[in-house]
Parts: C-alpha cells; structure tokens; sequence
C-alpha cells in the first residue's frame, strides 16, 4: 500500500501526517509534530499514531534535535519502529505546505526551478518560506529519489482578476517586484470548496461561496464558479481580517506615523504589526478564546477588540455579496473559530435578512467541536456550512494528483495509489 508524507516545516518546528491507501481513499495514519528544532535540551517528537495507540491519544518523545534534517530522520526511525520497518520505501511522495509560490497557479512537482521560485517568494513571506524550504531539503535527504511536490497557500487564489489583485501603485512596481494581492490559506479553501460541493450535492465549476477560514491567521474568499475571485489576505498574510497578532487592514499611512513617531525602523514596524498587533495589540491576548473569555468577563478592551473583528469581517462579506450579485449558494466556516464558535458566527451573521440568510439558533449551537453541517434555518435561501478543514488531507490528495497526471516536469511512469 503506497503511502504520502505531508510536511508543514516551520524555523523551528517539523509538523508531518501520513496518509496511506489506495485510489481516492486515504486514511491518516500518523501525525506529530517536532517543536524546538536546534534547541537540543528541549527539543521533542509529539506524536498521535491511531496504529500503535489504537484512539486518538499523544506520546512525547525528548530528544536533541540539532536541524531540520536531522528531525526528520528521528520521524523516519519513529515511523519504523511504530508503524512499519519498510515504511521509508512505502512512502512513494512527500507533499510539503509551502506559504508563497508567486505566480504558480498549480501544486509542483519540486525540481531546481521550483525551489529558485520559493527562494524568491521569500522576500514576500520571510517567515515562512525558508522554513518550508528547509523542509524540502530535508526530505531530499532522509527519502533520498522519492518525489516531492510543493503545494502552495497562493496557489488557488491565482484565478482572481488583475481588478482583485492589482495595487494602486506605480506599475513599475508590478512589473519588477511582483506588487500585487497574492492571497493565502489557499490549501483550506480549495479544500472547503470541495467538501461544500459535496454537501450541496452540486458540480465546483457552478458555485458561488464566501469562505471564512478563522484561525489565529483569517481570511474570507469569494468563489465564483469554483474558483477565487477575491480573497482578504494580500501580498502578505497582514491584510485583511483582523487576526490573533496581525493587524489586517489599515491606513498604510499610520505606518509611516508610527516610525515617525515612535522612531521605530522598517523591522520594528513589521514586527509590530504582524506579531504584536491585532487581538494581542488591542486587548492583550492573542488567543481568540481567552479575548471572548475577558470580554464575557466585563474586560471592555476585549470587548472593543471583539467588535473591531465583527466589523471587520462583516465588511468583507458584505462586499463579497455584492461582488458575487447576490448569487450565494452558501457561506462556509472553518478553522478554530469559525469551526467552535457558535458565538462568534451567530454574531457575524446577525441580522442579515436583507441577504434573505437566518441561521438555526439551536443547530448553530449544536455544530461544533469538529463537527460537519448546516446551520441556517427557513427562508434562508443561502445555506450556512461549518466544514472542518484538513489541509494535510488537500496536501496529500494534491500531491497523488501532480504524481498521476502527465507533465513535461516528469519523465517516468506515473506512480499507482
């Protein structure tokens, strides 16, 4: 049975699952994570093996981790001994969450020109794109010939029209640094708009969606016939919604204010506004949990904070009605929030019947928890899904895609899954 190992590859920490098969069918083997890479006295495995464990349960190993390299070949040797002793050629491909891949519209089957690209992008996501190529180059090493492919978080908003994606700036600014709205958590939207159209018992290229993925990072999405036309997320993951410490939308004009001001520098300022703003900035949590908590306990900065981010996101979504002419077939909500918070999404969709849209008090409150389904109620004529999203499942199924599909990228046989 062929097995695919997705990587999500942080500066520090290794996040793998493996999937394993046959056809469209994959079932999740193993997940863990490695934290604190090149800290070797605290350095460790985290690992939820269904196999070995028998239910959803964790083992912690310690263990001096010196690189990324050096991780995954500890996940190899824990792979072996608990899951499978030939498991290293049982695995036939590795997928690997890479954030910005520019202009690549499409997964790729990882080769020099791939990797110059994401060296590239990392000007553009510096936080992420190093870390997700030190995952590659990892795998080159521990799965020495197995194919790789890297599916990037743009990769599905690339659809959207130069209208949605375009700055008003000087065009040279395009043309020779790229300037433009990217998009991100493409992986989960993709994803999402899959699992709507099999809810909706209806074909991807005729539905029109808004997607609000909301994590620590959020972001809406506007599908028109299966595909991004708008997303809130722009050259970078700042734009947007407000977030767990990103700022999101703003006057770029305060920017300039806070450096002449404050006297901070460019690092300073980008430091600030992506990792000491949004809820952490305003009310001092970064965990939207812990803000909704402080405010239900009379805390009026996160109070404050709370109304900030409704405004923010229902902003959004209002343009994206007008955008997609009314013509809704559902709103989708994922991730931590928009999965397990029935206040949250009662809140944002609160009293929306000028979009003919109700949702069902009790089924709202009732979907959570990782729990699939539709919470609107009668008249409403958009429907109001909660999908639970598995980036790592899109990862792998992506991955079997490029594998399976004839490209001038690779020379041999397709790999059979």
């Amino acid at each position: 049975m062929a097995s695919v190992l997705v990587i999500n590859s942080g500066s520090s920490s290794l996040k793998f699952k493996l999937f394993t098969g046959t056809g469209t069918k994959l079932l999740a083997a193993a997940t863990g994570l490695v934290e604190r890479i090149g800290d070797s006295a605290n350095s460790q495995l985290v690992v939820s093996n269904q196999k070995v464990l028998q239910e959803t349960g964790k083992q912690t190993f310690k263990e001096p981790l010196t690189d990324h390299t050096n991780a995954l070949d500890y996940v190899l040797d824990y792979l072996k001994r608990q899951y499978s002793n030939t498991i290293k050629d049982e695995v036939k491909a590795l997928g690997h969450r890479v954030v910005h891949g520019k202009h690549l519209s499409e997964p790729m089957l990882v080769d020099e020109e791939v990797m110059r690209i994401i060296r590239e992008a990392a000007d553009l996501a510096p936080l992420h794109n190093p870390a997700n190529l030190q995952g590659i180059v990892a795998a080159s090493a521990v799965f020495t010939g197995a194919p790789q492919v890297a599916v990037f978080d743009t990769a599905f908003h690339q659809t959207m029209p130069p209208s949605a994606y375009m700055y008003a700036v000087p065009y040279e600014y395009h043309e020779k640094y790229h300037v433009r709205k990217y998009g991100f958590h493409g992986t989960s939207v993709k994803y999402l708009v899959g699992q709507a159209a099999r809810m909706l018992k209806k074909d991807e290229s005729k539905l029109n969606l808004i997607v609000a993925h909301l994590g620590a990072g959020a972001s809406i999405t506007a599908i028109k016939d299966g595909k991004s036309v708008d997303t809130s997320m722009g050259l970078t993951p700042l734009e947007g919604l407000v977030m767990g410490s990103r700022c999101g939308d703003m006057d770029p004009a305060v920017v300039l204010y806070m450096m002449q001001k404050g006297g901070l520098s460019a690092h300073e300022v980008d430091v600030l506004m992506n990792k000491k703003s949004g809820f952490l900035g305003m009310c001092g949590h970064a965990d939207i949990r812990a803000v909704l908590q402080a405010a239900d306990a009379g805390d009026e900065k996160a109070q404050l904070a709370i109304e900030v981010y409704l405004h923010r996101l229902r902003r959004y979504m209002g343009s994206y009605f007008l955008q997609l002419r009314g013509k809704v077939d559902a709103v989708v909500f994922s991730a931590g929030m928009g999965e397990n918070s029935a206040f949250l999404r009662a809140r944002i969709l609160e009293d929306l019947d000028v979009f003919d849209m109700y949702v069902d008090k009790v089924r709202n409150e009732e979907t959570v928890g990782g729990v699939e389904g539709e919470i609107q109620r009668a008249p409403s004529k958009p429907k109001v899904l909660v999908i639970p999203t598995d980036e790592e499942l899109s990862i792998a199924q992506q991955t079997i895609k490029v594998l399976n599909t004839p490209s001038p990228q690779r020379l041999e046989p397709p790999i059979a899954f």
